[in-house]
């Protein structure tokens, strides 16, 4: 085979440590994966071309996990079941502390919703005492987070959410102000949109409630003006806009949603999973020598092509997955959610000619997914034709205001066949699976540098690694790097994916320190009143150190966090 595996040693090598068995080369795994994922010989040969030429790379789990003896999970991430307001019993703290372990122990990230907590200084009649607060049981299953590692040494993964109109809002907003409280959570809020109407309407009343019982008042305005100091600060809390996520469901009318993954591109209910996987985009590009010039063209053709067995081999694996809890094994059974997306967007639409951010950059990352959207869809009707629709599809399921958007041929289909899988994209950060693509640009965030020097976790500790762009070496480009990068533009290649992504999209905006506090704070009310579901920002020179570090000219950081987990790609603090 032509292209076949990461071309750089380094790329190969963080490839063999994290997703290999022992003595296994890249091909090896590629079979294996293809061999345990295919229905039949000539799907076993279609799927092991495409994600041998690393046409689609599958998530670092499956690719770890997949047809390997080893006992770890193909699902990247959970969310957690509701967490009930007691120390003991099912549902307790004490108890999803406990399948928090199992999960994390077998490779899983976990989303947590702390909102159903009670606040601190809350009375408990049975005791006579008072509650410590959602914040004070982060600590216990941060600490779990901290010593619980599994195949590859990857450290646990967590998402803290709280709802904006919990009586601890303020604490949680402050809890990360320091470099080592909190390390093993990323945390972010679930802002509604009655909050945002108070910030946008200029009230000066907002209530904070437990179990619909209002526990104080606070000034939305000087709320909302501590989550942006936090972000511009610290890059965290993060936003998600939680009822935008509910309305946008294409499950609405089934389940509800509280929480994130770790990275925030997968929503999820109590015990939910996604298994995610990306298309590099980079391996599509073509070259025409004219006579002045040679020009890259896209393969829109091949692209297409490869959806459909990439969507029969990715559903297949919710069948063949090993689960840390039942819960979690009947939810992906129920739904077979998947959530397929791309990466190398930067790399290949500069390639094109079509500078990050820029109209004809936009329109390219609207066809990309536009296409990718549609023949999903259709591959998993086909699917749902010939094994069935996932267990809970109902005729509800075309009411749903994401599905309302589709073509009305794909809705007939549809309604005619069902459909196999409820969800089916994803906008990933695929940050380790890029690396091991030889530095492809990440998800569809801009270039970072053109050459870096990344802290990487490998198996005999951090390492830093000196690695190019992709689309410097391999297409003479020289692509727009974060710090020439505008808000406007990381907005609106944000707002893009997300209209056409059913689930949502993980995307750090990068701001310089000089940008109008002004211009900051109404980059979120952008987000929100186009219809993002959330935002995150770093701002460089703020108070959380950068991950990697730039070798160009002009030094930049990038992430909200210290170093990247070479398993997961999760920027994070230690």
């Amino acid at each position: 085979m032509t292209n076949y595996g990461p071309k750089t040693a380094f790329a190969d090598q963080l490839h063999a440590e994290k997703y290999r068995g022992e003595g296994e080369d890249f091909r090896e795994a590629m079979t294996r994966i293809a061999g345990a994922l295919s229905d039949g010989n000539d799907h076993f040969r279609q799927f092991r071309d495409i994600i041998g030429n690393q046409r689609f790379l599958p998530g670092g789990r499956i690719q770890s996990a997949v047809g390997a003896a080893h006992d770890v999970t193909p699902f990247n991430c959970f969310a957690s079941g509701t967490i009930e307001d007691s120390m003991n019993g099912d549902g307790s703290i004490m108890d999803r502390l406990s399948q928090a372990a199992e999960t994390m122990r077998m490779g899983g990230g976990i989303g947590y919703d702390f909102s159903t907590l009670r606040w601190n200084g809350a009375k408990i009649k049975k005791l006579n005492s008072e509650s410590s607060g959602p914040v004070s049981f982060m600590e216990l299953y941060n600490a779990l987070c901290k010593v619980i590692s599994s195949k590859g040494h990857r450290r646990g993964a967590q998402m803290g959410v709280l709802r904006i109109d919990h009586p601890d809002i303020e604490e949680f907003i402050r809890a990360k102000h320091n470099e080592d409280r909190l390390t093993g959570f990323n945390m972010s809020i679930a802002v509604t949109d009655a909050f945002m109407q108070a910030v946008v309407g200029g009230d000066t009343r907002f209530d904070l409630c437990f179990n619909g019982e209002v526990v104080k008042m606070v000034n939305p305005q000087v709320i909302w003006e501590m989550i942006m100091r936090s972000t511009w600060d610290w890059a965290e809390p993060g936003v998600i806009f939680i009822d935008q996520i509910n309305r946008m469901n294409n499950l609405w009318f089934c389940e509800r949603i509280a929480t994130t993954n770790p990275c925030a591109e997968q929503p999820l209910p109590p015990d939910g999973s996604c298994l995610l996987g990306s298309f590099n985009l980079t391996k599509y590009i073509g070259s025409t020598t004219t006579a002045s010039d040679e020009a890259f063209t896209f393969n829109w053709d091949q692209f297409e092509a490869d959806i459909p067995p990439i969507v029969r081999a990715i559903d297949n694996v919710i069948d063949q997955a090993a689960y840390p809890l039942r819960a979690q094994q009947r939810e992906a059974l129920s739904k077979r959610r998947i959530g397929l997306g791309p990466t190398g967007l930067a790399n290949t639409a500069e390639a094109l000619g079509y500078p990050y951010g820029s109209p004809g950059f936009i329109a390219f990352e609207r066809e990309v997914l536009t296409r990718l959207r549609d023949t999903t869809y259709m591959a998993s009707i086909e699917l749902a034709h010939e094994k069935g629709a996932f267990p809970l599809y109902s005729p509800r399921y075309l009411e749903g205001a994401f599905i309302k958007t589709l073509p009305e041929h794909i809705r007939l289909s549809i309604a005619d066949c069902g459909i196999r899988n409820s969800h089916l994209l994803s906008g990933a950060p695929a940050a380790t699976i890029s690396l091991t693509a030889d530095n492809i640009s990440s998800g569809i965030e801009p270039v970072f540098a053109y050459e870096a020097d990344r802290m990487v976790r490998m198996d005999d500790g951090i390492r830093q690694v000196a690695v190019q762009d992709y689309g410097l070496v391999n297409f003479g480009t020289r692509g727009k790097r974060v710090q020439d990068v505008t808000l406007e533009e990381h907005r609106d290649v944000l707002l893009t994916a997300t209209a056409l992504v059913d689930s949502s999209v993980s995307k750090t905006c990068n701001v310089p320190a000089d940008t109008p506090w002004r211009d900051f704070k109404q980059l979120y009310i952008d987000v929100w009143k186009g219809g993002g579901k959330g935002c995150t920002t770093y701002t460089v020179g703020g108070q959380r150190e950068g991950i990697l570090k730039s070798a160009d000219e002009d030094q930049v950081d990038e992430g909200a966090a210290c170093q990247i987990d070479a398993e997961t790609g999760r920027w994070e603090c230690d």
